[in-house]
């Protein structure tokens, strides 16, 4: 049996052992694994215990994008799965819209209260979210918040790593296989600046612009009047091609940008977590 074989059936004889299963279902990569291995245990035609109750639950609000909603709707209408959408109301908090290195566990915290809340409406003792092990070596302050309100972390328990999900993914038939990281619109505003609703609708709407001329990883960090893009070096070419550069350029103008830039090093995920690490060194070098 191979190491990758042996992970992911630690991964369902730890969901057998549930007796009841929300899973907190984004729509990306990782959740979307981790909810169809739960789905076909809890929906096996075997299973008549009608007590295993089993749902997915997704957060909306403008912090999420559109497109992943949707994704996350038809995927669980197609399986057959239960699904609820949540309005989880992150942009009423102002801990949250203050935007302080800590936003992700405030985020996290209102998010998962409002889960649990409905999971327990339902009858549902565990909820589960597809944290892996890769997330560990990046500044994750929500993931403090699921320990803290019991959120089960299946992935990251059976030793799943990020290309280990995608190669279970692809073996599996699941179309989000290679589907690009999305996260959060709140991650394309620098810590300090306040998260607005104009803002979030400004980024998604130029992440979309982009996604229609093909670039499938991109950001759009809103540094006010200034946009600056992150693509993958590799499609710097495709981007600084004139047709698509003038297009991209009016187009970001039209939303609102009155600057629009390139990150010369290209696209890199969690990339404005480098000042909370810079000032974490800083202060550990300083006592």
């Amino acid at each position: 049996m191979n190491d990758l074989v042996l992970k992911k059936k630690n991964l369902e004889s730890g969901l057998r052992s549930l007796d009841s299963l929300a899973v907190a279902f984004s729509g990306g990569v990782d959740s979307t694994f981790l909810l169809a291995v739960a789905a076909k245990i809890f929906q096996s035609p075997d299973k008549n215990d009608k007590t295993r109750k089993f749902v997915a639950i997704t957060a909306e609000s403008p912090v999420h994008p559109q497109q992943d909603v949707r994704i996350a709707e038809l995927f669980a209408k197609e399986n057959h799965i239960h699904h609820m959408i949540i309005h989880s109301g992150e942009m009423d908090s102002f801990e949250f819209t203050a935007n302080s290195p800590d936003r992700c566990y405030v985020c996290k915290k209102i998010i998962f209260g409002q889960i649990n809340k409905a999971a327990a409406n339902l009858g549902i003792s565990h909820v589960a979210h597809g944290v892996n092990v890769d997330d560990q070596s990046d500044y994750r302050p929500g993931m403090k918040a699921a320990v803290e309100m019991n959120i089960l972390s299946p992935l990251l328990d059976a030793g799943l790593t990020k290309n280990d999900i995608r190669q279970l993914s692809k073996e599996m038939g699941l179309s989000t296989w290679d589907k690009p990281a999305s996260g959060c619109l709140a991650t394309r505003i620098p810590y300090g600046e306040n998260i607005t609703l104009q803002k979030l609708k400004m980024v998604e709407s130029s992440e979309n612009i982009m996604f229609d001329l093909g670039f499938r990883t991109c950001r759009i960090r809103n540094y006010g009047e200034l946009a600056k893009i992150e693509v993958p070096s590799r499609e710097f070419e495709k981007l600084l091609t004139p047709s698509v550069r003038n297009h991209i350029i009016e187009e970001l103008k039209k939303i609102g940008f009155l600057y629009v830039t390139i990150d010369m090093e290209g696209y890199q995920s969690g990339r404005l977590n480098r000042s909370v690490v810079s000032e974490t060194c800083f202060n550990l070098k300083n006592q």
